[in-house]
């Protein structure tokens, strides 16, 4: 079974302080492009939550992208929850770690994928 890999993508673009306020739809869509090439190498499926400006990125062969209607951590949460298969979450938010990880998700922290533009990290576990 593929592992799917859900990034909460407010968190992994706010961590790197690179203007991304300035036009959070295109650093949402840098890094979705960014994740194509993790999802290759890596071999999962990734789906991107994002939310508020970034809304309407659209998806791309190798990654989903999901637009969350109200909270992007209330939109993983749900994924989770119904995903039938191992999954992990690409955030640094405590919260959302503690949320998902009582549905049986692990997490790891942004850089595993990388910042947008940078060199991707090591495989999720």
């Amino acid at each position: 079974m593929t592992m799917l890999l859900i990034v909460d993508g407010a968190n992994v673009v706010g961590s790197v302080p690179d203007g991304w306020w300035r036009d959070r739809r295109g650093a949402a869509e840098r890094l979705r492009d960014s994740l194509v090439t993790y999802a290759e190498r890596e071999g999962v499926d990734i789906v991107l939550v994002v939310e508020g400006a970034a809304r309407g990125v659209e998806s791309v062969p190798g990654v989903r992208v999901e637009s969350a209607t109200g909270s992007g951590d209330d939109h993983i949460v749900e994924l989770v929850a119904a995903a039938g298969r191992p999954c992990t979450v690409v955030t640094a938010d405590r919260e959302l770690r503690r949320r998902v990880g009582e549905l049986g998700a692990t997490c790891v922290g942004p850089r595993t994928v990388g910042p947008p533009g940078g060199p991707p990290g090591p495989p999720p576990p």
